[in-house]
């Protein structure tokens, strides 16, 4: 698996804004939207395009689309959500799947909740959204659920990442070839209840307040 952590000034101011406790929900969603394409940009470095031929106000020119099946991107409910609109902005032309899959915070346990993906993604280039990687177990599903249907190539675009979510996404996918993962940073730790420290808090809660 391939780790890209994002060097950018740019990139550490907007995280230590979303860091802060005291930056709204509204900054919140925009700084996240700002992220995300900063990271789409790199992580569809690899993006498959195949050769197209226009005509100029001049003459002919040679150029290149986004080769067909378009690829896919899954936001991961709810707080994924979130960092959709700023990878769709870069692939306007990509496809949107939805993946429900959360932490029991009790027994840290997986469940999956909803899907709306194609049966079939054999082909298919996959960007997995999800801001926060604590633990792996979300990501690690969401990848074998993926690959269970097909697709052959996914990159997982997270905010932040602990070191324990890093190693655990690193064993989960060994032996799976073409899984990339490309973060904004990577954090101290995580603490006793699994949290990523010093992190930003829930990042559900935080894009879109609690619902009581």
């Amino acid at each position: 698996m391939r780790v890209k952590i994002l060097e950018h000034p740019l990139v550490d101011h907007k995280i230590t804004v979303l860091r802060d406790r005291t930056t709204a929900s509204p900054q919140f969603r925009q700084l996240v939207d700002e992220l995300v394409t900063l990271l789409a940009y790199e992580a569809t470095r690899n993006i498959r395009v195949e050769p197209k031929t226009v005509r100029t106000p001049v003459a002919e020119a040679v150029g290149s689309e986004i080769a067909r099946p378009r690829p896919l991107v899954v936001p991961i409910l709810r707080a994924g959500l979130g960092m959709l609109e700023g990878m769709t902005r870069l692939i306007p032309t990509a496809e949107v799947g939805f993946l429900g899959m959360a932490r029991n915070e009790e027994t840290l346990d997986i469940v999956t909740y909803a899907e709306r993906l194609p049966e079939d993604l054999t082909g298919r280039q996959v960007y997995v959204l999800d801001p926060m990687l604590a633990t792996g177990g979300t990501l690690i599903e969401s990848i074998k659920f993926l690959r269970a249907r097909g697709a052959d190539h996914i990159t997982c675009i997270c905010i932040l990442a602990a070191p324990e979510g890093i190693e655990a996404l690193q064993q989960g996918v060994r032996g799976m070839e073409d899984v990339d993962l490309f973060l904004a940073a990577r954090d101290e730790r995580l603490d006793e209840k699994a949290y990523i420290v010093p992190g930003l808090g829930d990042a559900g809660d935080r894009l879109y307040g609690v619902a009581e």
